[in-house]
């Protein structure tokens, strides 16, 4: 009889739990989030384009009478790149300048009937002091034929000005003819040959070339938006090219967009490059080192204190030795080590292996 209710005993003891207090008890690794400065470089996509781009037309329909230049050319600015020629302004022009010398002789003739005229009336107007020698008509007559010599070469005057202001803006306008680069840089491609037709951009077809300058480059880079904190004019930044994978080569930041791409969530910022020896060439891939920082320090926890579900993020801060799940948002890595951002502080402790089996209000004990 004993020793069946020691059994019994035994076996009640074995199935009772235990205290509610150790039940809620659990022994976890502790961390604290630390705060410090975000450093880091990432690689972000960017492509070189040149400084400047121009398809150059010609100002005036004309035929390509010689070209100087072809793809690959290397130019100053002002140098000839092609000559062009235009019959009909030729024509023009002779027309205009030929029409002067005419009016020139309408001129001088006018001026000798002006002085006649002024002859006669100042002899009629004088005669006519004396009552009944002249008719009073005469003398009006007089001073009207000097008025109209007068306005005929005030005519005449203004027909050679425009006469000459024509064949100075023919003058003016044949310049063109003589296509010149207007900045240094590189001919990419050439469209025109002699004998073709050409004119100003929608008018007479095709441009004549395509002048890039490369000694001084664009880079695009595509910036995160989750970097643009990090965007600052006058910065040095480095990038790398496919063709030239052991050189490093330095760009800065000089024209951000300040604004984002719908699409790529990315906003364009150009970056000046000083293209020595012309090594680089528009068109180029490029890796750009983008440096991120914030302004001030961030919070950062191991990466296995944070716990992910369909839900939510969060890590498990053990605040007076009591569980609470707090929400975080992911930031940059800086290996182990995450940046987030959520209702935390530096020096909290949390634990280091999150996990969902410590819910909240869980007593925790750190692991000696």
């Amino acid at each position: 009889m004993r020793n069946t209710f020691l059994v019994l005993f035994v076996l009640t003891a074995a199935v009772l739990p235990v205290s509610a207090d150790d039940s809620a008890t659990v022994r976890a690794e502790l961390t604290e989030v630390v705060a410090k400065p975000l450093e880091k470089t990432t690689v972000i996509p960017g492509e070189l384009a040149p400084y400047r781009q121009v398809d150059i037309h010609a100002k005036v329909t004309a035929f390509v009478e010689a070209i100087h230049v072809d793809r690959g050319s290397y130019v100053n600015k002002g140098q000839a790149l092609a000559e062009l020629s235009a019959p009909e302004l030729l024509a023009q022009r002779a027309e205009a300048q030929a029409k002067i010398p005419a009016v020139a002789a309408q001129r001088i003739e006018a001026e000798a009937k002006l002085a006649a005229a002024e002859s006669t009336y100042q002899r009629l107007a004088e005669a006519a002091k004396t009552p009944g020698v002249v008719a009073g008509n005469d003398v009006i007559l007089a001073e009207k034929a000097v008025e109209a010599e007068r306005a005929r070469i005030d005519s005449l005057d203004k027909t050679i000005a425009a006469y000459e202001a024509s064949v100075k803006a023919i003058e003016e306008i044949e310049k063109y003819l003589n296509v010149t680069a207007p900045f240094a840089g590189v001919i990419t491609e050439r469209f025109a040959h002699e004998g073709a037709l050409v004119g100003p951009q929608g008018e007479a077809g095709m441009a004549l070339f395509t002048l890039e300058q490369i000694g001084r480059l664009r880079l695009v880079a595509a910036v995160p938006e989750a970097y643009k904190q990090s965007i600052s004019r006058g910065a040095r930044v480095q990038f790398t090219v496919p063709a030239f994978p052991s050189e490093t080569f330095t760009g800065v930041v000089a024209r951000p967009a300040y604004a984002v791409d719908s699409k790529t969530r990315t906003m364009p910022v150009e970056l000046d490059v000083t293209n020595s020896g012309n090594k680089l060439t528009p068109g180029m891939y490029a890796e750009v080192r983008w440096p991120i920082s914030r302004s001030g320090e961030s919070l950062f926890v191991p990466r296995t204190a944070m716990k992910s579900t369909t839900e939510r993020i969060f890590v498990i801060r053990v605040r007076n030795g009591t569980a609470e799940w707090v929400d975080v948002r992911r930031g940059m890595s800086e290996g182990n080590q995450v940046e987030v951002f959520g209702d935390l502080q530096a020096g909290d402790r949390i634990v280091l292996r999150a996990t969902d089996e410590i819910r909240p209000g869980t007593r925790v004990q750190p692991a000696s």
